[in-house]
C-alpha cells in the first residue's frame, strides 16, 4: 500500500498499488490536483484517520529529529498514516523523508531527489552561539532568536 501526499496529486503520480490518504491532503489541494484527489477516492483509494497515539508518536520523532517545526498537521498525519499501514509514504518533502526514515517508514519520491542522509537538527543561538537540542522561542542565555542548524 501507498500513502499518497498532496504532491502525489499535483505531480500526477500513478501507481498499480493499493493507496490510501488523509481528508486533509483533499483539503490542501485545489484544481485539477483536486480532482484527482476525488477520482482516486471513487476508484477505491483507502481514506484514513490514524489513531492519536500513532499521530503522538510521530510527532515524538519529529522533535527527535528536529523537524517538528517544520511539518504541518498534515504532514504528521500522513506520516502517522503509513506508520499503522506499514505502507510506503509518497511525498517529495524533506522533513517528512528525515522522520520518516527515523521511524522506519519506506518513502518514494515524485519529482525531486530524496534525502541523501537523516539528520538530527540542532538549534543554535544567533547571538551567543549555544546550541541546543530543541528549539525555544528565545536563547535562555541571551534571549536572542534561535535557528535550525545542520548537526553535521
Amino acid at each position: 500500500m501507498q500513502v499518497l501526499d498532496s504532491s502525489a496529486f499535483i505531480h500526477e503520480y500513478h501507481t498499480t498499488d493499493d493507496t490510501a490518504s488523509i481528508p486533509m491532503v483533499r483539503e490542501e489541494l485545489e484544481g485539477e490536483a483536486s480532482y484527482r484527489f476525488d477520482a482516486d477516492e471513487g476508484s477505491g483509494m483507502h481514506i484514513h484517520i490514524p489513531a492519536g497515539g500513532t499521530v503522538d508518536t510521530i510527532k515524538r520523532a519529529a522533535r527527535e529529529t528536529g523537524d517538528a517545526e517544520t511539518l504541518s498537521e498534515t504532514d504528521v498525519r500522513l506520516l502517522a498514516t503509513a506508520f499503522e499501514l506499514d505502507a510506503v509514504l509518497v511525498t517529495d518533502d524533506y522533513a517528512m523523508q528525515n522522520v520518516a526514515d527515523h521511524v522506519d517508514v519506506t518513502v518514494n519520491i515524485i519529482a525531486r531527489d530524496g534525502i541523501k542522509e537523516a539528520r538530527n537538527w540542532t538549534y543554535q543561538c544567533q547571538g551567543c552561539g549555544r546550541e541546543f537540542e530543541e528549539n525555544r522561542e528565545r536563547c535562555p542565555v541571551c534571549g536572542s532568536e534561535l535557528a535550525r542548524k545542520n548537526p553535521a
